[in-house]
Parts: structure tokens; C-alpha cells; sequence
């Protein structure tokens, strides 16, 4: 399975073996196979078993993980009966991995890509971002909630955090979810960068149901709502001007995804 931080095989029935494509992703073959045995234990469903890591060798430079396989689908609505169901589900997860104890775990920062650290980091980037796109989106407005974001300054607890809380990393299994993967961008640290999904993937119904199982104050959203702004700014600057079929569905979708950030914005202003 081709991924852009890791590529993953399949190793007969029931193991894959896991491989980061650069440096950077590297350091996250260490964490997993510390902290995934740790955390294991108090999840609702499943997270990747590790059986054993690799050395750099034959000619590949890095660690390298051996997995136990996990069943199910990656989720998409098509897959899920009930949406709303599946947000609370999964708003259930997040918060047993916030409940997991820290002492000791790896602090937000690089080999995060900052998930759970300030918005800070990427303020210049969501910046020139903006300006790219002025006048393809309502930037003033975006501005807005960027700001927002970086004023919801955090101060709670340090807590545990997954850092890539998306479709491809949640399995299905029967219309419920039934495993998590690619604890890569994990860390302790804020927890509102795993509550993007909830304008990626949910809508309506859902997304309401999500934020109620979640709960959290406002700050927390006005930070979840900059980390899923500066990502989806920074898809659509790359792809906005590309006549290639996957950068047109690509724009769409990010086009879509500020659409709902801004809309969310306005409703609890």
C-alpha cells in the first residue's frame, strides 16, 4: 500500500511490514513501537500490533516495522450505515487516547510536524497561502479564523493525540469502526489537531453529534477549525491552477472542506 510517509506490504496472511519513504518519517518507527503496546490496552478497538522493527540495511536506510494485520475498509460514508453513529464512536476513541496516560510520552514537535503543538509554526505558510488564493476564496473571512485560531491560546494538560485523525486511517468492519492506524504524528501535547475531521468527513447530523460526544470549550474549536483551515488552504494553493483530473477533484474538495471551516466559523461566532 503506497502512502506518502510510509509504504506498507503485505507479509503473508496475517503481518505487513512497514517502511518510511525519507528520513523524516523515520523517527516515528521508534515511537510506535514503544508507546502502541502502552496504549493498546486502554482503546476501545484496535491499533497496529507490533511484532518486531528493522535495521537500515541491503542497500534501505532506515528502521522498519513488522505489524500484526488488521481487517476492515478504510471508512467512507458508503461503508458507514449510520454517520452519526460512527462520529460518536469514534469522539469515544479520541477521548480514551486523551485519557491514556502521558508521563513520559513524546512531546509535540518536529517528529509530530507540530500536531498537538502551537498553530504558531505554521503561520507564515497559512499566510502565504492566503495570499495566493486572494480572491479564489473568501480570504478576509479565512483570515478571520486563523486569527481565532492562533488566539485560542491552549493551556490545558498535555494529552495524548493521534495527529493524522482521517478517513484512510480508520478502518471499518459491519458499518462500525473497528481500528485506527498510523500513529506516525502522535504525541502528547493539544488535542484539538484530531478534530478536523469533523468538516473532512462529517456533515450535518454528524458533525453535530461529533463535537456534542467530543465536548471540549471553544478555544478548542476555534484551534481545531485553524488546523483543518491551514490544510486544506494548503492543498488547494497547490492544486487550484492544475487542469489534471486528480487536482480538480482535489481543489473540490478542499474548495468544500473551507467552505464548511468558514460556515462553522460564522455559526459560533
Amino acid at each position: 500500500m503506497d502512502g506518502h510517509d510510509n509504504r506498507t506490504y503485505r507479509l503473508g496472511e496475517d503481518m505487513t511490514v512497514r517502511l518510511p519513504t525519507a528520513a523524516g518519517y523515520a523517527p516515528a518507527v521508534r515511537k510506535e513501537s514503544v508507546w502502541l503496546p502502552r496504549l493498546a490496552p486502554h482503546l476501545p478497538v484496535a491499533v497496529p500490533p507490533i511484532l518486531a522493527t528493522g535495521e537500515p540495511g541491503e542497500g534501505y536506510a532506515h528502521p522498519w516495522s513488522v505489524r500484526g494485520w488488521l481487517e476492515g475498509e478504510t471508512a467512507h460514508p458508503s461503508r458507514i450505515g449510520d454517520m452519526s453513529a460512527f462520529a460518536v464512536q469514534l469522539a469515544e476513541f479520541l477521548l480514551a487516547l486523551q485519557r491514556c496516560d502521558s508521563t513520559g510520552g513524546p512531546a509535540a514537535g518536529e517528529h509530530s510536524f507540530y500536531r498537538g503543538a502551537s498553530l504558531r509554526h505554521y503561520d507564515e505558510e497559512t499566510r502565504r497561502c492566503l495570499a495566493a488564493l486572494e480572491g479564489r476564496v473568501d480570504t478576509d473571512l479565512a483570515a478571520e479564523v486563523w486569527r481565532a485560531a492562533l488566539a485560542a491560546t491552549w493551556t490545558g494538560r498535555p494529552v495524548w493525540f493521534h495527529g493524522d485523525v482521517a478517513a484512510g486511517n480508520l478502518l471499518v468492519a459491519g458499518g462500525r469502526l473497528t481500528a485506527v492506524i498510523d500513529f506516525g504524528t502522535s504525541g502528547v501535547g493539544d488535542p484539538a489537531c484530531d478534530l478536523v475531521i469533523a468538516w473532512t468527513m462529517f456533515e450535518g447530523a454528524s458533525r453535530e453529534a461529533f463535537r456534542a460526544a467530543v465536548g471540549g470549550d471553544p478555544g478548542m474549536w476555534a484551534r481545531a477549525r485553524g488546523w483543518a483551515l491551514w490544510k486544506a488552504l494548503l492543498l488547494l494553493a497547490s492544486a487550484i491552477d492544475s487542469d489534471t483530473d486528480s487536482d480538480r477533484v482535489k481543489a473540490a474538495e478542499q474548495r468544500r472542506v473551507i467552505t464548511h471551516v468558514l460556515s462553522d466559523h460564522l455559526a459560533t461566532a
